[in-house]
């Protein structure tokens, strides 16, 4: 970390368990989070959160009303095998799309590239509220602490070169998860079971379609070599990580 100026150093700090959170914009209504100054309602933007508010990245630090009663998770433990890895690398993802944001909001000043990030963050903090909600604390990946890492820095580095980097990465990141989540629902809709876990995953690859169509658009068609190998680079890392998280 030493190689890492202050204001850097403190946005990296690692944390000291397997923390992270975040739920979809469309999935469980009645839920309202309140996230700092800014309040969500059933999807609806509340109030705008004032400058220079931290916001907490973990379940533990965010006070959510849970939905009703009668909605209900199934069991974990219960799931095959196969559903648990795939949960826990989609926790996984959550977690370093939360850090990826976080990186570009600690390097760009450029006023649209914030923007955008602001936006973007709050979706993938609630998010991982909702997968921290499914996903007990033992199901989770172990590499959370390399996820912060590598997170931060496939944001950081992009809003080193501009606005074109960054949204070309985030299109990148995206297109992956879009591919990924459509694998899980494929396989839950041929079993025909896990009705609202699959409706979630749904909900969430919506979002991140969403993030992904945006990014697309405020992205330049032209792209230098360097960039089109950096946004090769990340597609692949993302493919790597997931596998790394249904292991570990």
């Amino acid at each position: 970390m030493s190689h890492f100026n202050s204001e850097v150093s403190a946005d990296l700090h690692l944390p000291s368990d397997a923390g992270g959170t975040k739920p979809t914009d469309s999935i469980a209504p009645g839920v309202a989070a309140r996230f700092g100054d800014e309040a969500f309602v059933d999807g609806d933007l509340a109030a705008k959160p004032a400058p220079h508010v931290e916001m907490p990245d973990s379940a533990e630090q965010v006070n959510v009303v849970k939905a009703p009663a009668a909605m209900t998770w199934p069991r974990f433990s219960a799931m095959p095998v196969w559903l648990r890895r795939e949960l826990r690398s989609d926790h996984a993802g959550e977690y370093g799309a939360v850090m990826i944001y976080r990186g570009i909001l600690a390097i760009s000043k450029d006023a649209a590239v914030r923007h955008f990030a602001e936006r973007h963050l709050v979706t993938e903090r609630r998010h991982l509220a909702l997968m921290e909600e499914i996903i007990p604390r033992g199901g989770r990946t172990k590499l959370l602490r390399l996820w912060h890492l590598m997170g931060w820095l496939t944001g950081a580095l992009p809003a080193l070169f501009g606005s074109q980097a960054v949204f070309a990465t985030i299109e990148a990141v995206e297109r992956f998860v879009d591919h990924h989540y459509q694998q899980q629902i494929d396989q839950l809709e041929a079993q025909g079971e896990y009705g609202v876990l699959r409706q979630t995953l749904l909900d969430c690859q919506a979002d991140e379609v969403s993030h992904r169509d945006e990014a697309a658009q405020l992205a330049s068609p032209q792209r230098g070599v360097m960039l089109r190998l950096w946004c090769a680079v990340v597609g692949a890392g993302s493919a790597v990580a997931v596998v790394a998280a249904r292991r570990v």
